[in-house]
């Protein structure tokens, strides 16, 4: 779309401007620092006091505001490099060139009953077109969107917040760009979560910790001046001897709380970055206003019993920067020197503990549902991202009162526009079995493919690479890549036994069952094959199920037409200068042309035409 290489353009010009900008600033920060050195040598070599109080403060101030200018458009280059690199982004994914994108490869599931064989996950697929996710739990988050298929409301709901925030083009870049300053391989969501909900002290025991926080300091004060003022008049080390009871007592108090501050460390280490995205993306959708009813019940949950989220992260925030001064033995070379020394006297340990044990105590409960909030918004907005980028993809109608498929100009998603091939697609009543035939190359498992992945679409509230789509609410099955598996000994003829076995189950179970199989018994004998297969078709046709088969076997697709009433539908070709030309096109009836052996003789095979 031309508004993405606009951008690029417009972003490249701010890049080259705050670049020039930074080295202005370099110069200015380094000659500020000479200048303010030159004057202060200066004043004390010529021994002027008074001017040399005004110089000072004053040069350590102008520094101080150079140093935090730069910060700033430090951050706003970077931030501006980060939406340039989005406008990039999308312009490969409308090329559908997704090699550089995250695969989502560890949430594959072969067991799963449609992602691996719909490319919903892995290298071009499905996730990597979508995903415009930038923390662990939105990617989490859209993971099981798209491994759940959802009833007609939540649908409706996910639709129309996906249409809203489709037309917030620079509010929705400008969140995946603040997300981008945050990402965090180390990030482990879950156990930030379980660490906000537990408590690691007791009540009763926080509030001992409370009283020991302000007492033991104010005694070490105390007793470190009472001793130095009594070793200054010579009353010798026995006047240490307060100071060292009172160093005992606090070593003991912060040995007792050093499992608790090293767990506060560890999580910091993990989870800091994460916390910051948070922060940053609340605040971004606190300060936005929305119209449609998802978006505003999500905003809302930000401000409930709170005056803000993103305030009450920020206190949290604190807690956990602070944790960076202590060094603990499992991250080395961490930590502030001089922190132990003070820690000793002023039990820094204990506020970190009471201040985060009350953070938790009063948030966090409430961390799992904004955290929840800031997921669903990055899912949303990659939802409308992939929205934006294709506009004459549809909404489906989901039916809540009547069955059936209807997709006009049905096409599949991770095919490129120019080379993408559409066809209508129909079924009007439950128990209605299609089977497709057609040689190989012709389309047909390209097209289970694209019926399957659309109802995906369709039902976790995406628009789907139709015309015009109107869809029953389905549970998807799928039957397609069934491989052999050396390591536990299974042959792919048995792999997809266990994969029909599982379909059944499911039919028993739920009657909303929509199957693609692929290929039916292909690691059998063409007998075994023909017989399982028709008695297959007959079994699913008796349990009321609807979906497609395709095959290559025309007989088996022409008896179960007369003796099932099944529709058939196929994928011809046609001869033209020596090669086979396929037009992908879904036709009526079975497949009318037999050209393989045409192909076989192309490659060297000497066919025998009557044997």
């Amino acid at each position: 779309m031309d508004i993405f290489q606009d951008n690029i353009r417009k972003y490249k010009t701010k890049v080259s401007e705050l670049t020039k900008l930074l080295n202005k600033l370099s110069i200015v920060r380094l000659l500020i620092f000479i200048i303010s050195c030159i004057a202060i040598i200066i004043l004390i070599s010529i021994k002027l006091l008074v001017p040399l109080l005004v110089v000072f403060p004053l040069t350590v101030f102008i520094f101080g505001f150079v140093i935090t200018r730069y910060n700033k458009i430090a951050f706003d280059k970077k931030h501006t490099i980060f939406l340039k690199e989005i406008n990039e982004s999308e312009i490969l994914r409308e090329q559908r060139s997704l090699g550089l994108f995250e695969t989502g490869e560890r949430f594959v599931d072969e067991s799963h009953p449609y992602t691996s064989d719909l490319d919903i996950f892995g290298q071009h697929s499905l996730f990597q077109l979508i995903n415009r996710t930038t923390s662990e739990s939105g990617m989490l988050l859209l993971a099981d969107w798209l491994s759940k298929l959802e009833p007609g409301q939540e649908i409706l709901e996910r639709q129309n917040a996906t249409k809203e925030l489709s037309q917030k083009l620079e509010w929705r870049q400008d969140f995946q760009a603040t997300g981008m300053h945050f990402l965090n391989k180390q990030s482990d969501y879950h156990e930030l979560m379980i660490w906000a909900e537990a408590s690691l002290v007791p009540l009763n025991q926080l509030a001992k910790y409370k009283v020991l926080a302000i007492t033991l300091p104010i005694l070490s004060i105390i007793a470190l001046f009472y001793s130095v003022a009594n070793l200054i008049a010579g009353d010798g080390l026995f006047s240490l001897l307060p100071l060292m009871i009172i160093l005992f007592i606090n070593y003991i108090v912060l040995k007792k709380v050093r499992p608790v501050v090293e767990n506060i460390v560890e999580i910091a280490r993990k989870d800091l970055k994460t916390l910051r995205s948070y922060q940053a993306l609340m605040n971004l959708i606190e300060r936005e206003d929305f119209t449609s009813k998802r978006l505003r019940r999500l905003k809302s949950i930000l401000t409930f019993k709170t005056d803000s989220a993103t305030l009450e992260i920020k206190k949290l925030l604190s807690f956990l920067e602070f944790s960076h001064q202590i060094s603990i033995k499992k991250i080395p070379l961490s930590g502030n020197a001089f922190y132990s020394l003070l820690n000793s006297f002023l039990l820094f340990d204990l506020y970190l503990v009471v201040g985060t044990e009350k953070w938790k105590s009063k948030n966090g409960s409430a961390l799992n549902s904004w955290s929840m909030v800031v997921s669903e918004f990055e899912v949303l907005n990659s939802f409308a991202g992939f929205r934006y980028s294709n506009p004459s993809y549809a909404f489906p109608e989901v039916m809540d009162d009547s069955y059936g498929i209807h997709f006009d100009s049905l096409g599949h998603p991770l095919i490129s526009s120019d080379k993408r091939i559409n066809n209508d697609f129909r079924i009007q009543s439950k128990g209605e079995v299609v089977i497709v035939t057609g040689s190989n190359m012709a389309g047909k498992s390209t097209f289970l493919r694209t019926v399957g992945i659309n109802l995906v679409l369709a039902q976790i509230g995406a628009p789907c690479c139709a015309k015009y789509g109107r869809i029953s609410n389905l549970k998807v099955f799928t039957s397609m890549r069934t491989q052999d598996n050396l390591r536990e000994g299974v042959s792919s003829f048995y792999a997809e036994l266990k994969r029909i076995e599982q379909l059944l189950k499911l039919i028993e179970g739920d009657k909303e069952v929509f199957f693609l199989l692929d290929e039916m018994f292909k690691g059998t004998n063409s007998e075994d094959r023909h017989k399982g297969g028709f008695s297959l078709i007959n079994q699913i046709k008796q349990l009321n199920t609807s979906g497609i088969i395709a095959t290559h076997d025309i007989e088996l697709a022409k008896l179960s037409e007369d003796k099932m009433s099944v529709k058939n539908y196929s994928f011809n070709s046609k001869i033209k200068g020596g090669s086979m030309i396929f037009n992908y096109k879904l036709s009526s009836g079975v497949c009318n042309d037999f050209n393989a052996s045409e192909l076989m003789k192309k490659s060297g095979i000497h066919i025998i035409e009557h044997f």
